[in-house]
């Protein structure tokens, strides 16, 4: 049932392989079948995970939560102001002293450099819950769903709309993985990261465009995220986005005709998706939202290797 995976951290998606991404879509497949019959183990019994939080959070909190309480372990919600690293204790500190007492650490933070720093010093897992530059909990969800939807990940076409934020770095390095095709559809200056793009055209066809259009021709799946996220100050951004790169009707149609479409949610609607695409048929956002769920359980176990 459990394949161990070999790097302790999960920060960008980058340190899973193909098998490994692999393993934890089925697992969460499995996992998903289990819950829904009322047939979850307890498999994680005597395993806790803490979870920190400097941003807001729904899904990745609940999700995280629940996931450890189906499978029998128990999960410790810390506030980064109610932690003593808000005093000036060093994340190094707290890294090693959280190791001696818990199994798994899950951050959600406003600076990557803060998880680098904090799996640097720690001896046990830490996953990313997101932060400014990457968001591979997200992605592992969305090839779920995307699996559920098409079966092959090799035999399809992602369209990207909107800003190059951490969920597209993620969803660029997740698809250099299972060599899947992606085109990504950014305002000028809005780019994803340049490091994820040249490592995923190592592996993958990937197309960086301006053109909306352009990106969602053939597309099997249509994604998109907020055009303006938790980190970002500027207040004219919008004008960058809007309304060419909106997901609307008319773009939809410039995809397959049974394409998907993803979105990580929360949703400004009527700014990065209209309304009639985000509620209609060929919505799947609340599959990919469910499938947090599963698929964490999934990364949870394989990490601790029980």
């Amino acid at each position: 049932m459990n394949l161990k995976i070999k790097n302790k951290n999960i920060l960008t998606l980058d340190e899973l392989d193909s098998k490994e991404i692999e393993h934890l879509l089925e697992l969460g497949l499995e996992f998903k079948k289990q819950q829904k019959k009322g047939h979850e183990k307890p498999i994680l019994q005597n395993k806790t995970l803490a979870m920190i939080f400097e941003k807001p959070s729904t899904r990745t909190r609940v999700s995280f939560e629940v996931g450890m309480l189906q499978l029998g372990g128990h999960a410790i919600t810390l506030s980064a102001d109610n932690l003593q690293m808000a005093r000036g204790e060093t994340i190094s500190d707290t890294a090693k002293t959280l190791s001696r007492y818990v199994d798994v650490i899950m951050a959600r933070v406003y600076d990557h450099d803060t998880l680098e720093e904090f799996s640097e010093h720690s001896s046990i897992p830490v996953i990313n819950g997101l932060s400014d530059l990457y968001h591979p909990c997200q992605i592992l969800a969305d090839f779920m769903t995307i699996k559920e939807h098409k079966k092959n990940l090799k035999k399809i076409k992602i369209a990207w709309i909107g800003d190059g934020n951490n969920v597209c770095n993620s969803l660029i390095l997740g698809c250099s993985k299972l060599k899947t095709q992606i085109s990504v559809a950014t305002p000028d200056g809005f780019e994803p990261s340049s490091v994820a793009v040249s490592t995923a055209k190592l592996h993958t066809d990937i197309e960086i465009t301006n053109d909306p259009i352009k990106a969602v021709e053939n597309a099997d799946v249509v994604m998109t995220d907020t055009f303006v996220s938790i980190h970002n100050t500027d207040k004219n951004r919008l004008e960058k986005f809007l309304p060419k790169f909106t997901v609307t009707p008319n773009l939809m149609e410039q995809a397959k005709k049974d394409a998907i479409f993803l979105h990580c949610l929360p949703a400004k609607r009527d700014q990065e998706v209209s309304s009639v695409v985000i509620d209609g048929p060929q919505s799947v956002v609340w599959d990919e939202a469910e499938n947090r769920l599963h698929v964490q359980k999934a990364l949870l176990v394989s990490l601790l290797n029980v």
